[in-house]
């Protein structure tokens, strides 16, 4: 893919970093000289020391041939008139990081997809993992619903069970759904089926409803607050 970046930031040197490991051609665009000197000699890719909300910027970039468009900078202002500059030129896919949630919608409503600021995903992630240390990662779905990976303990109320069994005593609800199990000593996650058996040690996928609440991780062994 031939991908434009627009900021060599705390958000785009990682970027950056994953794209051109990728494969793929890759131009960036950052108006800091010391940043875009700095990615110059580290990554694989054509750096340009110049403001990505000017025409001639974007078209100096290559935007005409881009498949993507990816911007980072830590101002919406500045990724809002990106996005928009990329949509004259017609680029397939664009995508922009949003740091006040008061801005969504104005992103959305023009097209962007969006990545939600992440210093709050990050501090969700880190709140999580002390409120809910059981969890080992999990993405949210809508308001509250939650896929999440869950380690099963010795004596947990679902180990030895199978998964009808489980749901037949009320362990797992329609709302409660085991969608892989990754087992200690095997290559390959299993997919599970009804008569499919939970053993402790299994490193289950999980998607709730409701989240990954105490009520949820008690049937996986985690006893936290409730």
């Amino acid at each position: 893919m031939y991908i434009v970046i627009v900021g060599a930031g705390d958000i785009g040197t990682p970027l950056i970093e994953i794209a051109t490991r990728g494969g793929n051609e890759v131009v960036v665009i950052e108006s800091d000289e010391e940043r875009a000197e700095l990615a110059a000699s580290e990554f694989d890719a054509l750096v340009l020391n110049a403001d990505a909300t000017n025409n001639q910027t974007l078209i100096d970039a290559g935007i005409e041939d881009a498949d993507a468009l990816i911007s980072t900078t830590d101002r919406d202002a500045t990724n809002i008139m990106v996005c928009l500059l990329a949509q004259e030129f017609e680029v397939p896919n664009i995508v922009s990081v949003v740091h006040s949630p008061r801005h969504m919608d104005l992103f959305e409503r023009i097209g962007v997809n969006v990545m939600q600021n992440p210093q709050r995903l990050i501090a969700e992630y880190l709140y999580r993992a002390v409120k809910r240390p059981s969890i080992i990662d999990y993405m949210r779905i809508g308001e509250h619903a939650e896929v999440f990976e869950i380690d099963v303990d010795d004596g947990a109320p679902i180990a030895g069970k199978t998964l009808q069994e489980a749901n037949d005593v009320g362990l797992l609800t329609e709302e409660v759904l085991i969608v892989a199990v990754e087992r200690p000593g095997s290559d390959d996650p299993i997919t599970p089926r009804g008569g499919t058996v939970i053993e402790a040690g299994d490193l289950v996928t999980v998607y709730s409803g409701e989240g990954a609440t105490p009520e949820v991780t008690d049937i996986f062994g985690h006893q936290e607050d409730h």
